[in-house]
């Protein structure tokens, strides 16, 4: 197969450039809030899923060599607008509270366990997606971690995004290290680097915790300054250092 190598290492473990350069590794990108909020009309491509054109095209190679080796690539998920996080919001703070008999913070906290705040997700930016293998059926929730794990229906898929995915671009967003803080483990959750690298650039330069205090949905008003800056920095920055 022919595989595209957008990354390489560098003897520092960073990102070195390979041929040819990536737009983003020659140019200072600039984002709006709007933009990196999920509050913007991206231009987004696919079928069956969102993502920006080169995230977009180098999915489609990606899903076409996997197929070759067997592995069926299906996006569960992948562009979110701030108005969709919001619903998913509010929904689990509504059953966590009202059905479960959680306190507001209770709710927050278990929320957050895998769901972000609205303007805070990196599905906003049309570089990240969540995939499964179509071609193993399995019942109930796809996302489970324990589905793509050794023996499991995704392992397979597993075993071959961790050998080739990063050839494509494709980063797996939250790891299962030990000392990693902030969302539960995602084997599924993988971010374009080329683009979204620059973004988390951009989304790190903004005044977060003010930005969050002119927000309007359930359960904002209970954030404090202390919570908002320990999950920016736990949550949002707790990542595959690949992505930093």
């Amino acid at each position: 197969m022919q595989r595209r190598s957008f990354l390489t290492r560098t003897a520092l473990g960073g990102l070195a450039l390979s041929l040819p350069l990536p737009a983003w590794a020659s140019q200072d990108l600039k984002y709006t809030i709007e933009e990196l909020m999920g509050k913007a009309n991206l231009e987004l491509y696919g079928e069956g899923y969102q993502l920006q054109e080169e995230a977009h095209l180098a999915f489609q190679e990606m899903k076409r060599d996997a197929y070759q080796d067997g592995i069926t690539i299906q996006a569960v998920s992948s562009y979110r607008s701030y108005d969709r996080q919001r619903a998913i919001f509010e929904r689990k703070y509504l059953q966590f509270t009202d059905d479960e008999g959680l306190t507001p913070l209770e709710a927050i906290d278990k929320i957050i366990e895998y769901s972000t705040i609205p303007g805070t997700s990196r599905h906003h930016w049309g570089t990240d997606v969540d995939l499964i293998d179509a071609s193993k059926p399995t019942e109930g929730d796809v996302l489970v971690a324990d589905k793509f794990a050794e023996g499991a229906p995704f392992a397979d898929f597993k075993a071959w995004m961790d050998e080739h995915s990063e050839d494509y671009g494709f980063y797996l967003v939250y790891t299962d290290h030990p000392r990693r803080r902030g969302f539960k483990y995602e084997p599924w959750h993988y971010s374009y680097a080329p683009i979204s690298i620059p973004m988390l650039k951009a989304y790190r330069s903004l005044n977060l915790v003010r930005l969050m205090d002119s927000e309007d949905f359930l359960g904002a008003e209970h954030f404090t300054t202390g919570f908002l800056r320990t999950y920016f920095t736990d949550n949002i920055l707790d990542i595959n250092p690949d992505l930093l």
